[in-house]
């Protein structure tokens, strides 16, 4: 054999270890074949017909949105869900991409946090996506350098790094619509306030253009902080939102009630109950309408609050049952008489 031949067939051979490596390479990374692929194939053009949306993690935690007639609701709640939050949740899944291959080994996905949730160790959450025709399954797992996540479809084997990040939650409250309440300072023109402890009193002011609240049933002897003391009181109504929300029920016997009224220039009335129980702050609202332009708003408001205590976090209870105290300055301090010394007495 020539040394011509022998280099010839060196150099075959050469080429196809390359190959046989290029394509073993090819078939365990993905390579780009997987790029730009959906990883929830016909979700887009199916989210109008979604009707239930699962989440689930490790420990049995788990929310259910259902689709009514009007909107979503939170099964755990029964509570109307954050449409919007939801929204933006099925549009990323529908536009979820694969960027690339991952492992396909079982016991390598709790490093990727895609192993099935019913391992008590898990740390991802799992989605189902149902409507009439098809139900999609996937396992969210941890976040990739902000930008995507890992993920794995359920019952497949093979895990992706994908985008755009999926952040999700299956505790009820996080689905909750967060809004009770959003009526604006200007609209306030009067506010009484009897809380649990401490003085009652009221504030007021006799037209929009009033810059400053008059604080009424101000203690003899006592003075305000200043002019403008009472005027963040107007606030405490715009964009209230709960942390939770449960059945109406009547308050632990023997818990002391705070009691707030906050009215408004064209004639709406707004009456919150609160108290504290176990370190959380929950209220109770309801609205009247004394000028007929209100009636309209008070049968909204009534319609969406009525029948459920609200939880709300503590500064906000704190903003809606202010005290006297907080608007007034401190009592002079009493000077203590200099002890005298038994040396000194005569």
């Amino acid at each position: 054999m020539t040394a011509r031949r022998v280099s010839l067939l060196f150099a075959i051979g050469i080429a196809v270890i390359a190959l046989a490596v290029w394509v073993s390479s090819r078939s365990q990374t993905g390579g780009s074949s997987i790029a730009g692929t959906r990883v929830l194939p016909g979700l887009e053009r199916s989210l109008n017909q979604v009707t239930q949306v699962r989440i689930t993690k490790a420990g049995n935690t788990r929310t259910i949105l259902s689709r009514t007639a009007t909107d979503w609701v939170v099964g755990e709640r029964n509570y109307p869900a954050d449409s919007g939050k939801l929204r933006k949740l099925l549009l990323d899944l529908a536009s979820l991409k694969a960027v690339e291959r991952k492992t396909r080994i079982a016991s390598n996905y709790p490093v990727l946090g895609v192993e099935d949730v019913t391992s008590p160790k898990a740390t991802g959450a799992r989605i189902d996506i149902v409507s009439p025709g098809k139900t999609w399954s996937l396992i969210v797992g941890h976040s990739a350098d902000g930008n995507g996540c890992y993920v794995r479809v359920v019952d497949s084997a093979r895990s992706l790094l994908a985008s755009p990040l999926i952040q999700v939650d299956a505790s009820p409250k996080q689905w909750l619509d967060p809004t009770i309440l959003d009526i604006a300072h200007t609209r306030i023109s009067q506010i009484e306030e009897r809380p649990a402890k401490g003085f009652a009193f009221s504030v007021s002011r006799a037209k929009k253009a009033q810059a400053d609240f008059i604080v009424h049933d101000i203690p003899r002897g006592r003075e305000l902080t200043g002019a403008d003391a009472a005027d963040s009181m107007g606030s405490a109504l715009s964009n209230l939102t709960l942390t939770d929300v449960r059945k109406a029920a009547a308050p632990p016997r023997g818990t002391a009630l705070s009691h707030a009224v906050f009215r408004t220039f064209g004639g709406l009335g707004i009456d919150i109950s609160g108290y504290e129980q176990a370190k959380h702050h929950y209220i109770d609202v309801s609205a009247y309408a004394t000028q007929k332009s209100a009636d309209a708003e008070a049968q909204q408001i009534n319609s969406r609050l009525h029948g459920w205590d609200y939880q709300i976090p503590g500064y906000r209870y704190d903003e809606v049952f202010q005290s006297m105290d907080g608007l007034l300055k401190p009592l002079p301090s009493k000077k203590k008489a200099p002890a005298i010394h038994p040396h000194h007495v005569k």
